[in-house]
C-alpha cells in the first residue's frame, strides 16, 4: 500500500503548487480510510523514528529575497528563502527530508491541527562569531523537548539527532541570513502539525514536521530595559497535571488576552501565579510560576542573610526553557562558589513582597531564547507595587548583565565552553 500511495500522489503533498490541490486532497482521503485499520503510533517504535539523512532532497529557489539591514528587522515578520520539511505517516513512518523554497502549505479544512490544536514548536536560534563560523546553541535540548511536547500530544516522536544534522544544512544553505553583530541572530522555529483529514478525535495518521527561519535583532525594540509586571491570578497559564510544561500552541494563545489587559493598564506582561496551599504553613498562597512565555528568576537576600537565586521547580506546570537549564548551570559553576544559593523551589508572591519592603530584593529577571534575559523592574500585586531592587536610573542589574554575558559570549563563540 506504501508503495501504492507514491505512484498516485506526488512527493510535495503538503506543499502548496498550482497542480497540487486535487491530488492533496485524494491523499488526506487515502491517509483517513488507512488510518481507521492502523493503530496508535508507537513513538518508542525505531521504524518510525528513522530519518534517511541521505535522502535528503534540495530544490533552491530562483528568486532569492534581498537581506535586510539590522535596523529593519522586526522580530519574526521577514524569513529566509527556504523551508526544511519532513513528512510522517503511522505506516510508512518519516519519509524523505526536502528544503525547498519557502512556500505556503497546502492543508484540508477538516486537517485536524485545525480543529483539535494537534501542533507543538521550538524556539531555537543560529550565532555567526567573529570568524564567520554559524553556531548552534544547545540543539540537542530543544530536539529533546520537541520530541516530549509531540508525545504529550499523540504526535511522532523522531531521531533528534538526525534532525539537528539536517538544520544545521538548512542554516548553511541560509547562511546569509544570519546577522553577524551582537544581538542579532537567525531564529529558527521547527514545527509540528497532525496532518490527517478527519473530524474524529484520535492519534493523527500523519504529520509534518518543518523548520522555517527569520533573521532577528533584540526581541525587545526598546533594548535592554527593565519591564514592569502585573501578577496574574484570574487567569492561570498552567496547572498540575495539564499541559504547561510542554511547548504547544495551544499554551500561548489564551494568554493573549490577559497579556493586552495588563497592557493597557501600563505593564509589559503578566507574571502567571497559581493559587494553592503552602504546605510549610497551611496558608493558601500565590506561588510564582511563569513570566509571559518566559521562566522567571529572583535573586534575594534570603532569612539566613545568604545571597539566593530561584526559580519555579519543574512540576509539571512550567516549561522546561534551554535559558532557563543554562542560567542555572551557570549559576552553579560560577555563583555557587562566590557565596551563592542556588534554588529550584516554590515561592510565592508574598515572598517576594516581604524580600522588597525588608530591603532583601536584589534583581527579578525573565529567561528566554528570544530575549535571553530580561530584566524586570516592579510587580503590580493585589494594589501593591512590589519593587524588583532596581533603582530609577538603572535598566539592569549586576546579576542580569553577568548571565546576558555569559550566555551570549558562549553562543557567539567568544568564549571557550562544551555548549559550543
Amino acid at each position: 500500500m506504501a508503495s501504492s500511495l507514491r505512484q498516485i500522489l506526488p512527493r510535495r503533498s503538503i506543499l502548496a503548487a498550482p497542480s497540487a490541490r486535487a491530488w492533496t486532497s485524494q491523499r488526506c482521503a487515502f491517509a483517513q480510510r488507512r488510518s481507521y485499520a492502523i493503530a496508535a503510533p508507537d513513538a518508542a517504535d525505531p521504524k518510525l523514528q528513522a530519518i534517511d539523512l541521505s535522502k535528503l532532497q534540495v530544490q533552491k529557489t530562483t528568486t532569492p529575497k534581498e537581506v535586510m539591514s539590522n535596523n529593519d528587522l522586526v522580530f519574526g515578520r521577514y524569513f529566509t528563502d527556504h523551508m526544511l520539511s519532513l513528512e510522517w505517516t503511522a505506516a510508512e513512518g518519516w519519509m524523505d527530508p526536502r528544503i525547498t523554497p519557502y512556500q505556503n502549505l497546502s492543508l484540508d479544512p477538516a486537517t485536524c491541527v485545525f480543529h483539535y490544536a494537534f501542533e507543538a514548536f521550538e524556539g531555537m536560534k543560529a550565532y555567526k562569531d567573529k570568524q564567520g563560523n554559524v553556531r548552534l546553541f544547545r540543539p540537542d535540548m530543544n530536539m529533546k523537548r520537541l520530541n516530549r511536547s509531540v508525545a504529550r500530544i499523540a504526535l511522532p516522536t523522531f531521531d533528534g539527532e538526525k534532525v539537528i544534522e539536517l538544520i544545521k544544512k538548512f542554516c548553511q544553505m541560509e547562511e546569509r541570513f544570519i546577522p553577524s553583530e551582537r544581538g542579532y541572530s537567525l531564529y529558527i522555529r521547527p514545527n509540528m502539525i497532525g496532518t490527517q483529514r478527519t473530524l474524529g478525535v484520535g492519534p493523527p495518521g500523519s504529520a509534518l514536521l518543518y523548520v522555517i527561519a527569520s533573521p532577528v535583532g533584540p526581541y525587545y525594540p526598546t533594548g535592554f530595559k527593565a519591564i514592569s509586571l502585573e501578577a496574574t491570578k484570574y487567569a492561570v497559564r498552567a496547572w498540575p497535571g495539564g499541559v504547561g510544561n510542554s511547548k504547544l500552541g495551544a499554551n500561548y494563545a489564551p494568554c493573549i488576552v490577559p497579556q493586552m489587559q495588563a497592557a493597557s493598564r501600563g505593564f509589559q506582561q503578566n507574571l502567571w501565579l497559581f493559587e494553592d496551599v503552602d504546605p510549610t504553613t497551611g496558608k493558601v498562597e500565590d506561588f510564582v510560576t511563569e513570566v509571559g512565555t518566559m521562566n522567571l528568576f529572583a535573586a534575594i537576600i534570603n532569612k539566613d542573610g545568604q545571597k539566593e537565586l530561584m526559580t519555579a521547580p519543574l512540576d509539571g506546570t512550567i516549561l522546561e526553557g534551554v535559558t532557563r537549564n543554562s542560567v542555572l548551570q551557570l549559576a552553579q559553576e560560577r555563583l555557587v562558589p562566590e557565596g551563592w544559593k542556588i534554588s529550584e523551589r516554590r515561592f510565592h508572591m508574598r515572598e517576594l513582597a516581604e524580600a522588597a519592603k525588608e530591603g532583601r530584593m536584589l534583581e527579578v529577571f525573565g529567561s528566554g531564547t528570544a530575549a535571553v534575559v530580561s530584566p524586570v523592574r516592579s510587580i503590580q500585586y493585589n494594589d501593591e507595587l512590589v519593587s524588583c531592587g532596581l533603582t530609577a536610573d538603572i535598566e539592569a542589574g549586576p546579576i542580569t548583565k553577568r548571565f546576558k554575558d555569559w550566555i551570549e559570549g558562549i553562543q557567539y563563540g567568544e568564549e571557550e565552553h562544551p555548549w559550543r
